[in-house]
């Protein structure tokens, strides 16, 4: 079954740059939707963007994160990336890639069928 494993997080400033990866392995179906959650303690998961295999523009979920964060999928290598900037303390948490197969972005993430572990992304001075 498809497998997903995200790295690139860690600590840092205020109004600092991160980017994070999802490998995505193991693919089944015909074409799949993927996209980028995350979680703060004490918070639900939210979604923050999602794309689809078969191409077309990004849908960006969350509006704290327009124009500082962009998605990307790279078919080729079989991975997400997820680009933030100028990040703020409210964007700490754990983010997570998830994905389902055969059908199209969701915001639900109750919707997906397969998840990474989560990376945390602490944002801090």
């Amino acid at each position: 079954q498809l497998q997903l494993v995200e790295s690139g997080g860690g600590l840092i400033q205020p109004g600092g740059s991160l980017r994070l990866s999802c490998a995505i392995s193991r693919v089944t179906g015909d074409y799949y939707a993927i996209g980028w959650f995350r979680q703060a303690p004490g918070k639900e998961r939210e979604a923050i963007s999602c794309m689809s295999s078969k191409g077309g523009g990004a849908l960006i979920y969350l509006d704290s994160v327009k124009g500082r964060f962009s998605i990307s999928l790279d078919n080729a290598k079989n991975t997400l990336l997820l680009q933030l900037h100028d990040l703020k303390p409210e964007d700490a948490g754990v983010y997570y890639c998830a994905s389902r197969v055969n059908m199209g972005c969701s915001e639900r993430a109750q919707m997906y069928d397969y998840w990474g572990q989560g990376i945390q992304v602490t944002v801090s001075s």
